[in-house]
């Protein structure tokens, strides 16, 4: 049966509520198993809170990618080589005949710790993104290979995260731009220098209340927002399409795409609102048999 197809405002939401509800089963799968100290943390590690919005992107790699692209979700495919270490473990890898087409990380950072989850999350993303670039200059992802490296992190919206906070150093002035900010202004900061930089092609920040019914979310700006993100991959995907010519079939004809102000309008997002258990079951096997 074909899946029920939404827009992208009603799916966005749709994750948020997917997102809320994997950390509260977390927690409650962590105090069944009487783990109960670990609080916070069991919502951390649910591993799967963020599957929605990863499958948000896969439905833009079948509506715009390759015919014959890969799409590559479980946790031992999602893995490439690094230039200052062996591996890293991705959270979704699209390939094309032995060539990387995109590879994305997405993070959340929640409360209440908003500071130590912060500096974490800056580290990794600074790191691997840097790494990345490093093998993808060695020709680590194949001849020719110039992969849509994205990164997308949810932030709580709450007072922690809400509110200035002092960036002391003792010996040498920080920033100006970090004085007085905010753990979500420093997620933007962070998200614009990365792609400033070039080791991201896109990042993204968005901002969602812990609540389980309502999905609102908040952009940051136009530039770090989700929907950026997937308008860039898009167009990213379709360059790659357009370039490897009769090498490469799009997955649908669809001569509208060059006419729309939007690669993102219509409904072309799979609506999870009554399916949550078809949700994150897109293993390599069952993405390769379709």
């Amino acid at each position: 049966m074909a899946p029920k197809l939404t827009n992208f405002d009603e799916r966005l939401a749709q994750s948020v509520r997917f997102f809320w509800r994997g950390r509260r089963d977390a927690v409650k799968k962590q105090q069944t198993s009487g783990r109960a100290d670990q609080g916070n943390r069991g919502a951390v590690t649910g591993g799967k809170n963020l599957d929605a919005f990863r499958d948000m992107i896969v439905d833009v790699v079948h509506r715009y990618g390759p015919e014959a692209c890969e799409v590559h979700r479980g946790k031992t495919m999602v893995v490439l080589p690094g230039f200052f270490r062996p591996t890293k473990q991705w959270d979704l890898l699209i390939v094309f005949k032995e060539r990387l087409l995109a590879a994305m990380e997405l993070k959340s950072l929640c409360g209440p710790s908003f500071g130590n989850n912060a500096n974490n999350r800056c580290e990794e993303a600074i790191g691997s993104g840097y790494d990345f670039r490093k093998a993808q200059s060695e020709g680590l992802f194949g001849g020719g290979a110039a992969p849509f490296l994205g990164y997308f992190l949810l932030v709580e919206d709450a007072e922690g995260s809400r509110n200035p906070v002092s960036a002391k150093s003792p010996h040498f002035p920080t920033d100006k731009i970090f004085h007085s900010s905010s753990y979500q202004h420093r997620m933007k900061i962070l998200c614009e220098r990365m792609v400033q930089q070039q080791l991201y092609s896109c990042a993204s920040v968005l901002t969602a209340p812990n609540e389980l019914k309502s999905g609102q979310s908040s952009h940051l700006s136009n530039q770090t927002s989700f929907r950026s993100l997937l308008t860039r991959f898009a167009a990213h995907l379709v360059g790659e399409v357009d370039m490897l010519g009769a090498d490469c079939a799009r997955i649908k004809d669809q001569p509208a795409v060059y006419e729309s102000n939007s690669f993102l309008a219509g409904d072309c997002f799979s609506s999870i609102e009554d399916a949550d258990e078809e949700l994150a079951l897109g293993s390599d096997e069952r993405e390769m048999s379709k």
